[in-house]
């Protein structure tokens, strides 16, 4: 049996900007993903106790899956296991993480298959042979879309800067209040909202990109000299140039605001593609409860999490 978990993540700063070059800072947090592996003779099977469905199982050497949802929730595994060649073994997900909500399920869960069942074969992979394999297979099931972020940060965890290439940040951990609207997002359908809403207004769009890629780099030595109060700010500046670009929700806004109100966040900004999924914030001096309070008040699911935490590993081997 082996057994490997990878975490997942949020993005602090520069959404949307970064598909276009300019500067985004992304962590890992300690929400995580787990895959087990164990032999399975004459079968190839996957089962799960989370990804929304309840649990289930199936036998991908059936030929075809028999339930369109379970096809869909683990499309991501089923290509990792193709890509290894994978028999006579059963892989047994079980994440933390909402899907769909900005924070990083598939790549975590990419990661993890990965480093699980190539162990599980007798292969040794590096991480960054890891990251690769797994930013080729997600991007392939998007059709293309996969940043690189995601699998890079569940792979190496820590903090992350992205423009045209990936550089590790040495930064602290930070605790941060997440608070989910529930609603489901399309990162692909948000992103080429923003990229048409560019073409046809280049001249609008190009400044607040270059803006948000500011706001990126200058949050750097703010994060690493524990400035919250900047921090915050910048969180917020960020906040309102995506929302100009239309990827919040009268939703995201509900939970934003009172993040900063009743909350008493010192800054509170969506995370990831908008458009549903989930929002983050930073704890002011009087700390998290009033922020989970808050925020469950808005109707969203809170919670807790650290950011800046260790990417994948073997949770268990023999």
């Amino acid at each position: 049996m082996t057994t490997a978990s990878a975490p997942g993540k949020i993005i602090l700063f520069g959404e949307h900007a970064v598909v276009s070059g300019t500067t985004a800072i992304g962590g890992a947090i300690d929400l995580r993903a787990t895959v087990r592996v164990i032999d399975e003779p004459g079968r190839v099977l996957i089962t799960t106790e989370d990804l929304a469905l309840q649990g289930f199982s199936f036998d991908l050497t059936a030929g075809h899956i028999h339930s369109v949802q379970a096809a869909h929730a683990t499309r991501y595994i089923s290509a990792v296991l193709r890509e290894l060649d994978a028999r006579d073994m059963r892989v047994d997900i079980k994440s933390s993480l909402p899907l769909a909500a900005g924070l990083g399920s598939s790549a975590c869960i990419v990661v993890a298959t990965v480093a699980a069942v190539s162990r599980h074969q007798g292969h040794s992979l590096s991480k960054k042979e890891i990251a690769e394999v797994s930013h080729r297979l997600e991007k392939t099931v998007q059709n293309g879309l996969g940043s690189p972020m995601d699998t890079a940060l569940a792979t190496y965890g820590g903090y992350l800067q992205i423009a045209r290439d990936i550089t590790p940040l040495d930064l602290p951990p930070l605790s941060m209040i997440v608070g989910y609207t529930g609603m489901p997002h399309d990162t692909r359908r948000e992103v080429e909202k923003v990229q048409n809403l560019r073409k046809r207004y280049p001249e609008l769009v190009d400044p607040i990109f270059q803006a948000i890629g500011a706001i990126s780099r200058r949050s750097i030595p703010l994060i690493k000299e524990g400035n919250a109060a900047e921090t915050g700010e910048l969180m917020n500046i960020n906040h309102g140039l995506l929302a100009s670009l239309g990827v919040s929700s009268r939703e995201m806004e509900e939970l934003v605001y009172a993040a900063r109100g009743a909350g008493g966040a010192l800054g509170a900004k969506l995370t990831g593609a908008g458009g549903g999924g989930c929002m983050i914030a930073l704890p002011g001096s009087a700390g998290l409860e009033p922020l989970l309070v808050a925020l469950r008040q808005a109707r969203a699911a809170a919670f807790q999490v650290t950011v800046g935490c260790e990417g994948v590993r073997l949770e268990a081997e023999r």
